[in-house]
């Protein structure tokens, strides 16, 4: 999943929900009616030039391309783990449905660090990486509980809406990422700073007033999501290291998490 980004401008009771992941950062205020930019997790597995280094091992340069039915493997394995870990992500947000925003920037963090040791833990153990994969998912799940709730309870539809938006999106832009022959690792590099980009404005707007705000926040957030969809399963597509798994899998699920909460903000914000 930023965190997410969502700016957390308002003076009331909801407003110091954890951040909705990039929808990991700055997204709960925005969660909620008036300027609410989509949750998005600012955090991510992912590019950069060096970023995308940490998700390969180090000799993967070096190692032959996988058969075509280890690469099966490998996207069987990766989108089972994808499955799992958003279940494991519904099971969190069930659970603190009724947490205080403040747990839930604890959560918060304590996912953040989680993920940290996934991509230390991915190059030592594919156990331990699956196991710290799927921990993160349910702390996922408890930070953004409080951000679910509210939408939850004042437009059930909308949350059914952008979840059933983000499983088109994600197959959309994942199919048309994995059939490319084009390489987008310049254009993820691209991304991921627009990322950044997109991450300060939504810190800007929480202090600036900054007319449709959170319209440009979201939709230039689905764009950036779309390009980065894409590269994560050219990026399982092309994998030489069947071991990358866990790591795919938690790139994926931020790429679903920060689309849904994107959609979400959309959906949301409809009857504000």
């Amino acid at each position: 999943m930023s965190d997410d980004p969502e700016p957390m401008r308002e003076a009331s009771q909801e407003e110091a929900g954890p951040p909705g992941l990039a929808a990991y950062r700055d997204r709960d205020h925005q969660a909620r009616p008036r300027g609410r930019e989509g949750p998005t997790l600012g955090i991510s597995t992912r590019p950069s030039k060096k970023r995308s280094d940490i998700m390969v091992s180090d000799s993967a340069a070096i190692r032959p391309a996988l058969t075509r039915d280890q690469t099966g493997t490998l996207f069987g394995q990766t989108m089972g783990l994808v499955a799992v870990t958003t279940a494991l992500f519904a099971l969190g947000a069930y659970l603190g449905r009724d947490l205080a925003y403040q747990w839930g920037w604890l959560f918060f963090i304590g996912s953040f660090l989680v993920l940290v040791g996934l991509n230390f833990a991915a190059q030592r153990s594919e156990q331990a990486a699956i196991g710290l994969l799927f921990g993160f998912g349910v702390l996922v799940g408890l930070a953004v509980a409080p951000t679910l709730a509210y939408y939850a309870s004042a437009d059930p539809r909308a949350v059914w809406q952008a979840g059933g938006a983000t499983a088109l999106f994600v197959a959309g832009f994942g199919a048309a990422g994995y059939a490319t022959r084009r390489d987008l690792s310049a254009l993820a590099r691209v991304l991921f700073w627009a990322l950044l980009a997109l991450i300060g404005f939504g810190i800007v707007a929480i202090f600036v007033q900054i007319p449709n705000a959170a319209l440009i926040y979201a939709i230039v957030g689905l764009v950036i999501f779309a390009g980065l969809t894409a590269y994560d399963f050219q990026r399982l597509r092309r994998s030489k290291d069947i071991r990358t798994a866990p790591l795919l899998a938690a790139s994926i699920f931020l790429d679903i998490l920060n689309v849904f909460l994107l959609l979400l903000s959309l959906f949301g914000g409809r009857n504000d």
